[in-house]
């Protein structure tokens, strides 16, 4: 499960880094903390399916693309 949460992170890491955001610009259009998203990209924590659509639509993908 934790290599699966890293791929999944790193995933997300890298759409953010694609669009030029910092966490804390993540964060703010996502409304979470950035702190989570640091932890969910270093896959270091589960994420809910609603937080990851919030991610998914700000950056542009679909939910499946970080799956």
């Amino acid at each position: 499960m934790k290599e699966y949460l890293a791929q999944m992170g790193a995933k997300i890491k890298s759409a953010r880094n694609a669009k030029g955001l910092y966490l804390r610009d993540l964060g703010a259009i996502c409304k979470l903390d950035f702190r989570n998203i640091c932890q969910l990209e270093n896959g270091k924590q589960d994420v809910k399916l609603s937080t990851l659509k919030r991610l998914a639509d700000a950056l542009g993908k679909d939910v499946k693309d970080f799956l």
